[in-house]
């Protein structure tokens, strides 16, 4: 593994377990204490760990605001051409006859405006807008929109109530936005929101998550999922180094729609698998 690689994978532990040891870290990836510890020492440097004696942890300051989101009404106008790009051959990935769980994000926003524009769907939603983008396109497809407390800046419910209702449904697929992609698996800023997610992926048999490439390796709180667990990705560029050989050995599925248009026009589907 290259020295950047490592050092990447270093962080990706670290923002699942916050602290770690020389001594966990050297057995991780077989390498000596004193290459762990020049590893921290130039990661320590850049600010994006702090050492202790034996070990290091994630800084509280100046970093700690990398593990925020910002307002939903800010992060719908980001990456506008990237998102749609996604969920353009998002869409094309599901058929008539389809049940699908899709959760609140900027992303799954302009999803479910493509989606509405295809035909003979079953959605199932905690958003109000995507519930609506999905009912008003000329699709017809039928829309659940599930019910708890609600929150007015993303226009979504969430809590209990939400949760006890997704139990109700088993969808074929579920469909996912992050906030964050390491090699550790898909991360968000909310723990509510990360409740409703992982609630929806236990009802369903497949998962495809959107995103852009901003979101890989970003520093994330609460995991939705380790990276074993989805089926599809699809996101503007295939993420490279540490998070790239993590999704190769994950076994998913990575589309790029820039590269995956196909004769038809449906995405083409690269499985990703270890030499």
């Amino acid at each position: 593994m290259r020295i950047r690689d490592r050092r990447e994978r270093i962080l990706d532990i670290l923002r699942q377990k916050q602290r770690v040891s020389v001594d966990a870290l050297a057995e991780e990836f077989d390498a000596s204490r004193e290459t762990i510890r020049r590893d921290l020492t130039d990661l320590a440097i850049r600010g994006l760990v702090r050492k202790f004696h034996g070990g290091a942890t994630l800084p509280e300051v100046p970093h700690a605001e990398e593990a925020t989101e910002g307002s939903f009404q800010l992060r719908i106008g980001e990456h506008v051409e990237q998102k749609r790009a996604v969920a353009r051959a998002a869409a094309k990935l599901f058929e008539p006859g389809d049940t699908l769980f899709v959760d609140t994000g900027s992303t799954t926003v302009v999803f479910a405006e493509e989606l509405g524009q295809r035909s003979g769907l079953t959605v199932i939603t905690n958003s109000v807008l995507i519930a609506q983008a999905v009912a008003k396109g000329p699709g017809g497809s039928r829309v659940f929109l599930l019910g708890g407390e609600f929150d007015d800046e993303a226009s979504e419910t969430l809590g209990s109530l939400v949760i006890d209702q997704v139990r109700n449904f088993h969808a074929r697929h579920v469909i996912l936005t992050v906030g964050a992609i390491t090699a550790g698996g898909i991360l968000d800023f909310s723990m509510a929101e990360t409740e409703v997610a992982r609630a929806m992926i236990e009802q369903a048999s497949e998962l495809t998550v959107l995103a852009d490439f901003s979101k890989v390796s970003k520093a994330g709180l609460f995991q939705v999922c380790p990276l074993r667990t989805i089926d599809r990705l699809v996101i503007d560029r295939a993420p490279t180094g540490a998070v790239g050989e993590a999704l190769v050995e994950a076994g998913v599925d990575v589309i790029v729609p820039a590269a995956a248009e196909a004769a038809d026009g449906a995405p083409r589907r690269r499985r990703r698998r270890a030499a």
